[in-house]
Formats: C-alpha cells, sequence, structure tokens
C-alpha cells in the first residue's frame, strides 16, 4: 500500500511544500507513467508532480494503480487557499461536492453527489499541524483550521488538502511551505519515527466526528478536534444542506416535504 502525495507546479503553496519535502532525506526518481506528471518516490510514498490546476487531474489514485500495479492507501494534495478575509492560514479539509445535483456544474472539480472517503490522518494531523506551526513561529500570524468539505478532483480513496492561505504573499511563504512538508514527513514517518493518524495503529474506539451545519471554517468542530483525540470525518457547512420548503412543512413538523439535497449531501458523508 502507497501514500500518493500530488502538487502542481502551478500554485507556488503546492509545489514549493514538494520542494522542501524532496529536500530531505530518501527520495529517488519515479517512473513517468502519465503524460506530463512526474513521480518521486521514498519507502511507501509516491508525490506525483503536475502542471495543471489542483482540482483538474481527476482519478489519480486510480491510474497510479493501474499504471503500475501499486495499491493506493491514501491520496493527499497540496494547495493554495483562499479567503475573503485574505487571512494567512494553514488548513486541512476532506473533498467532495456531495449537495450538487447531477447537472450542476462544480465550480472547482469533482462530480456532483460525490464526496471521497475522508483520510482518517486528519484529525491527528491538524493537531501535529498546529504544534510543527507552533515550533516555527507561525503561530499566531498565521490560523491553522479545518475546512468544510468541498471541490475536487475526483478519487475514491481516503483524501485530504493540505493548503497555505490565503494570498499571493502567503502562498510563497517558504516557512510555511516548510511546515506542511515537516507535517508530511513526521506524520508519514519517513524520518523513522512512528506514523501519525494512521486508522488501525491508534485507538480505534475513539469517536468520529461528522460535522453538520455551521460555517465553512466550523470553529465548534474544529474545537472539539484540537482538544480530543476524534477522527475526523466528512464537514458539511450549511450551504453543502440546501433545503427547499414551499410548502412551509417545518411548521407543521413534517420534513418529508423538504426539499433540497441536504439527505443526499448526509448520506454521502457517512
Amino acid at each position: 500500500m502507497v501514500t500518493v502525495i500530488v502538487a502542481t507546479t502551478t500554485d507556488p503553496a503546492s509545489i514549493n511544500p514538494a520542494i522542501a519535502l524532496l529536500a530531505m532525506p530518501g527520495w529517488l526518481p519515479g517512473p513517468s507513467l502519465f503524460r506530463d506528471i512526474i513521480s518521486f518516490t521514498n519507502r511507501n510514498v509516491r508525490l506525483l508532480q503536475h502542471n495543471k490546476s489542483i482540482v483538474e487531474e481527476d482519478d489519480l489514485d486510480r491510474r497510479w494503480e493501474e499504471a503500475t500495479g501499486e495499491a493506493v492507501d491514501e491520496v493527499i494534495f497540496f494547495s493554495k487557499h483562499t479567503a475573503v478575509s485574505n487571512r494567512p492560514a494553514l488548513t486541512v479539509h476532506p473533498i467532495g461536492v456531495p449537495h450538487l445535483r447531477e447537472g450542476d456544474v462544480p465550480p472547482q472539480g469533482g462530480r456532483p453527489g460525490w464526496a471521497a472517503p475522508p483520510d482518517p490522518r486528519i484529525g491527528p494531523w491538524l493537531r501535529l499541524l498546529k504544534i510543527i506551526a507552533q515550533s516555527h513561529n507561525l503561530v499566531p500570524e498565521f490560523e491553522i483550521t479545518l475546512e468544510g468539505t468541498h471541490h475536487g478532483p475526483i478519487t475514491t480513496k481516503p483524501t485530504m488538502f493540505l493548503e497555505i492561505g490565503s494570498t499571493d504573499e502567503y502562498w510563497k511563504r517558504q516557512d510555511a511551505a516548510q511546515v506542511i512538508a515537516l507535517l508530511v514527513w513526521k506524520g508519514l514517518g519517513l524520518g523513522g519515527g512512528d506514523e501519525v493518524g494512521k486508522w488501525g495503529r491508534e485507538n480505534d474506539n475513539n469517536k468520529v466526528l461528522l460535522g453538520i451545519g455551521g460555517g465553512h471554517y466550523a470553529p465548534r468542530h474544529m474545537d472539539v478536534v484540537i482538544k480530543g483525540s476524534v477522527w475526523v470525518g466528512h464537514l458539511l457547512s450549511g450551504y453543502s444542506l440546501p433545503m427547499e420548503d414551499p410548502s412551509q412543512s417545518k411548521v407543521n413538523g413534517n420534513t418529508e416535504g423538504i426539499g433540497g439535497t441536504w439527505r443526499e449531501s448526509i448520506k454521502v458523508a457517512f
């Protein structure tokens, strides 16, 4: 089983953490199996580098398996983060667009009604990210936060995004890139230590958080994850739970008349 890490040269917040990670010991050139995609290997980790938008290269997990015969355990993407606030941030989140209907066009990749399985490392790595960022003096300048489930690309294996935000100035910050690289290096045990957040190797009796409602950054969910030892599932913000109630069915206590794709979104998240 291998971990696939994906970076794009078109995004400094994606390629800079990849470069920082590749500067650490043990990396070797990997096979060039796809057009315009190069790879590197280190133990059971594969880093793929392409030159498209990070949300455009669908099915890289399946394509890698078909090309190499290696079973993919998880997919981790490096990317930039944007926000109206422009606040510097390091974020972690699962991906998917479960609330969209067939025929809708996802604005940032994916497929309507789809969500990738969340990577079990999300919760443990968020806690580790905060520790590493603090030790490198990025906190409080950078906010360490979860985001709600959103965007593509399409994958079928457990997936998460690691992002640097929120403007060009911060996307290019080498210290932020180094922190993301160290998170992966330590989290995957590439330095010889134990992996962090590997499902089945820690206390599987810990609770799994499925977040429903709230804002995109889910501060209440974030507080639970940082303070506890929970696993993190999908985080469905309010906008991912669209409800249509033209008949005022809620007044009568009848939820069967409430339309929208909120039910489908929750089912996909489970």
